[in-house]
């Protein structure tokens, strides 16, 4: 999945950079999955699996989300979840709860 975005991403922008490092924060840092450093816009790329709950995505997005507002190029993020065997029972209901406590800055996507 971020092979193909990254690859999607390189049509329309120069600049994308990879695996970027977040400042530390709370004793430890991210790797962003990749920095649209000229439009100031992260994006977190997730894929759903067996091992991973509801709970437990939500979370790491959560910690995702606080740390990556520490990085002084990301005034934006985009969350992609991609969720092929939909083992999100409430997949609406985990983006409305996330955007609501990041209005404006987080917007989080989520396919089969």
């Amino acid at each position: 999945v971020q092979d193909l975005l990254h690859a999607l991403l390189k049509v329309d922008f120069d600049d994308v950079r990879p695996e970027e490092w977040t400042p530390s924060y709370a004793g430890g840092s991210v790797r962003m999955d990749f920095l649209l450093k000229e439009i100031d816009t992260v994006i977190e790329v997730k894929m759903t699996r067996s091992s991973m709950t509801p709970k437990s995505l939500g979370e790491e997005l959560i910690i995702d989300i606080e740390k990556y507002q520490c990085h002084p190029n990301c005034r934006r993020l985009y969350c992609f979840v991609y969720d092929p065997e939909m083992r999100l029972c409430n997949p609406l209901g985990l983006k409305n709860d996330l955007e609501s406590k990041h209005d404006g800055f987080l917007r989080v996507v989520i396919t089969q």
